[in-house]
């Protein structure tokens, strides 16, 4: 769906007028189907005002008989004219019961739909934000809005809107029939109305910072339960659970205690309406009634009035309700268009294409980059990665080693510099184009809630069954899948959770293997694992790493002591580089981690 957004990175302001209107735009493909939902409403509105007046010419008939209203238009009997009302009655009711089904259809309809638009909208924005926009947004708080905001959206569609259409209707339609049979008693009846106009207006501007904290508090809530089934292992590991429920208790409690202050606000509402209303009623009941007596209303006029006062002022009570609902709705709305506004700071406007085949010859050209919250980050890296060659990067911990990866990935922007891919800026590729010639290996292993084989081919989804079979064999993987019950249909559970740790490491190397890409990232990839299986990682990483560029972050330099080149990265910079032997000559950083590393340091004691 199209999307008419204001300026990336321009933030709603609080009121909920403005995010009304935001609302609306953005729902301007569905504009025909808005208005026929809004002209439903209103007719059958006003076919549900119509029985009272039909009442009150139903007492006029019996009233004046002859000389009623309904024999002006050829009823000269009473009876002709019971029939007329009773014919009149049945048509009244068949429309209000026909667009009665008809709003509802279309209101819930459109609400289902635009909720689904809203939230894939604004998960494909989020999808598509560098790594550094979910260094600061939490995932509970993320899921909050995609889940819960969105869904107090739809509730407010599904009637709110209706009700606030309607209450305007029904207050315009039987306030026109007021003025027709009485402008006197239409003024007396009316008095109320600017009363409870002001006191919504009132609610709305207390209401509208008080429902903001509702939504914040409900993001809060939400990322405390992701943080704590998330990581239910340290809890259990450290005996925190009582912690852990004090915490979530406390989380309850300020959610609790922001909904009540906005509760208080919304229930002084209805109390104040109703006086209103009365007042409203006993003009109607006193004046009307004397005007009647006294011969200068027609009684069937005066039970019209009767009965409309209350269609022309109860549904006003329920306007303190549709205010909540709607409060509450523009409280989520501004949340969630906010988040779909958020610039995107890794553009994907790229259109340049890579020389085919493309063969991965890197390089870094003067590359600058500083994590904004931190500071640290890479200075003036310059490096040439020819293609078909192993490069490793070692360093201490927070040296910038994986900044590089993340760089060439874009998952970051560089500051300054460029880095090319077989000659070509990967800032004019398009982002699909770049990814689809990296395979990235990491430490921390991500497996998605499903079985083996959809994790295996999550990178390449057209995969056949036997691709999917060799590539867990190169992996060395399918030793313990074949002995499975379910082998490659075994679920592996939320994040892998049903697998060992090498197990998941060897699975995340079978997914790349199977995507073949041109570039293999191995970061930390065998750091967490037993000595037997970075064994069986290694020699499907040295069989993964051939006639392909292959960059290695290593800790333990004993895997990459092959490697044609090990750079050695030390405070964002590049200290020094060339192969095992030449750095080991030279005696420097390398060396002295080395010696550490085989305890050459105190053998030479």
């Amino acid at each position: 769906m199209a999307i008419d957004n204001p300026p990336q990175g321009t933030e709603l302001r609080p009121g909920s007028f403005q995010a009304l209107l935001s609302l609306i735009r953005y729902a301007r493909g569905h504009r025909r189907q808005i208005i026929l939902a809004t002209v439903c409403s209103v007719l059958n509105k006003l076919f549900d005002v119509m029985p009272e007046i039909l009442i009150g010419i139903a007492i006029d008939v019996v009233v004046n008989r002859e000389a009623s209203f309904l024999a002006g238009f050829g009823f000269e009997t009473p009876r002709s004219q019971i029939l007329a009302l009773a014919f009149l009655t049945f048509v009244i009711w068949a429309g209000e019961s026909l667009f009665e089904y008809l709003h509802l259809i279309l209101w819930r309809n459109l609400s289902q739909r635009l909720q689904a638009e809203l939230r894939q909208d604004t998960y494909e924005h989020v999808q598509r934000q560098d790594m550094a926009f979910f260094e600061h947004r939490s995932s509970g708080e993320l899921i909050a809005i995609l889940n819960d905001d969105v869904n107090q959206l739809e509730r407010f569609l599904d009637g709110g809107a209706n009700d606030f259409i309607q209450t305007f209707v029904a207050v315009v339609a039987v306030g026109a029939v007021f003025f027709y049979l009485s402008p006197l008693i239409a003024l007396l009846a009316i008095t109320p109305i600017p009363v409870i106009i002001w006191g919504a207006f009132f609610f709305l501007k207390r209401a509208t910072p008080l429902y903001a904290d509702v939504r914040e508090q409900v993001g809060h809530l939400a990322n405390r339960l992701s943080n704590s089934i998330g990581g239910i292992a340290t809890i259990k590991s450290f005996t925190a659970e009582a912690r852990e429920a004090k915490s979530l208790s406390a989380a309850s409690e300020r959610y609790v205690l922001a909904n009540r202050r906005a509760i208080a606000v919304s229930s002084a509402f209805i109390p104040i309406i109703r006086m209103a209303i009365l007042t409203g009623f006993l003009c109607t009941f006193i004046v009307g009634g004397m005007k009647a007596l006294d011969g200068s209303l027609n009684v069937g006029a005066y039970g019209v009035l009767v009965f409309l006062t209350q269609r022309l002022l109860w549904p006003l009570t329920g306007l303190a309700q549709t205010v909540d609902l709607y409060e509450r709705a523009m409280a989520s709305t501004r949340r969630i268009l906010n988040l779909l506004h958020t610039p995107i700071r890794v553009r994907d406007t790229g259109t340049a294409t890579l020389p085919t085949p493309v063969s991965g010859a890197l390089e870094f050209r003067d590359v600058s980059f500083h994590y904004p919250s931190s500071g640290a980050g890479v200075s003036h890296i310059n490096l040439t990665i020819p293609a078909g060659t192993s490069t490793a990067f070692v360093g201490a911990t927070g040296s910038g080693k994986s900044t590089l990866a993340k760089l060439l990935l874009r998952f970051y922007e560089t500051d300054t510099g460029t880095i090319t891919l077989d000659g070509v800026p990967i800032a004019d590729l398009p982002l699909t184009t770049l990814r689809e010639q990296i395979g990235l290996v990491s430490q921390d292993i991500f497996l998605f809630d499903g079985s083996i084989r959809d994790n295996v081919a999550y990178g390449k989804p057209s995969a056949s069954g036997d691709e999917i079979i060799d590539a867990c064999r190169a992996a060395e993987a399918w030793d313990f899948i074949g002995q499975l019950p379910d082998q490659l249909d075994t679920m592996v559970g939320e994040r892998g959770v049903r697998l060992s740790g090498g197990q998941r490491q060897r699975i995340s190397l079978a997914r790349a293997i199977l995507k073949d890409p041109t570039i293999l990232i191995l970061d930390e990839a065998t750091s967490a694992v037993d000595n037997e299986t970075e064994a069986a990682i290694q020699r499907s990483l040295a069989r993964l790493s051939q006639d392909r560029t292959v960059l290695v972050i290593a800790h333990r330099l004993s895997t990459i002591v092959n490697s044609h080149n090990i750079v050695v990265i030390g405070d964002g910079t590049i200290k020094e580089s060339g192969n095992h032997d030449t750095l080991i000559a030279q005696q420097g950083e390398y060396a002295r981690q080395w010696q550490v590393q085989t305890g050459e340091i105190i053998k030479t004691r």
